[in-house]
């Protein structure tokens, strides 16, 4: 792994740490709480930079880079959003894929019945955004391997996430208290349909050949990259 400092809250950092090949990070016990909106930007900007990345499967056994004891499977929920990390029993921390931290951020849905069918008369073949399996549209709608269903990145909540971190970011202002409420708004608004500027042959393109999530995460990159441009 790789050790990535970032800013954390009332002035301190925090060092977690990132596996690229295995698309992973490792948090100590309460890091991911300590970060800094901006912190949080630079993390979804690495994740969308590393999204057509090769992924290398994660081990069958995992263990605590503290203690060296094994890492339990864990799964939560998150605004009915299920995911799922790696902890150690010991509160040394835990490990949670990039794919999962995004859950946990609420920045993945499922697709609804409309969009699956819209991405069937597109495209045959999807890989999975969990786990990398091959995914046949014609006959599921979920990993046959790890069972997440095809999901995609939620483009509209995504761009006003960032808005609100980069203005949180500043130190003269606080976070948003209603930030919550906005993003849900947010992902009540995409419901019948793949947004719009998503419906070309390059995004069709990309989704086939890397998976929804990534395309939207390397959509998202470039937003990101021109907004703090």
């Amino acid at each position: 792994m790789t050790a990535l400092t970032l800013e954390a809250s009332l002035g301190a950092t925090v060092s977690i740490d990132l596996c690229a090949s295995c698309q992973a990070f490792w948090f100590d016990q309460h890091e991911n709480l300590q970060l800094t909106p901006g912190s949080t930007l630079k993390l979804f900007k690495l994740i969308g930079e590393q999204a057509s990345s090769k992924r290398a499967p994660l081990s069958i056994v995992l263990k605590c880079p503290r203690c060296g004891s094994h890492l339990h499977q864990t799964h939560d929920l998150q605004r009915n959003t299920p995911f799922q990390y790696w902890r150690c029993d010991h509160d040394h921390g835990r490990l949670i894929t990039f794919f999962n931290f995004l859950r946990e951020k609420n920045f993945i849905r499922p697709l609804s019945p409309q969009q699956l069918e819209e991405l069937r008369q597109n495209i045959q073949m999807v890989n999975c955004s969990n786990c990398g399996a091959a995914i046949d549209l014609a006959t599921a709608s979920s990993c046959t391997h790890c069972g997440s269903p095809v999901s995609m990145l939620d483009m509209k909540q995504t761009e006003q996430m960032i808005a609100q971190l980069q203005q949180a970011d500043r130190h003269d202002r606080p976070i948003d208290p209603t930030l919550a409420l906005q993003l849900e708004r947010a992902r009540r608004e995409v419901e019948a349909s793949l947004s719009s500027g998503q419906s070309d042959a390059e995004w069709w393109k990309a989704a086939s050949s890397t998976g929804l999530v990534e395309a939207g995460l390397a959509a998202a990159a470039r937003w990101l990259k021109k907004a703090s441009g």
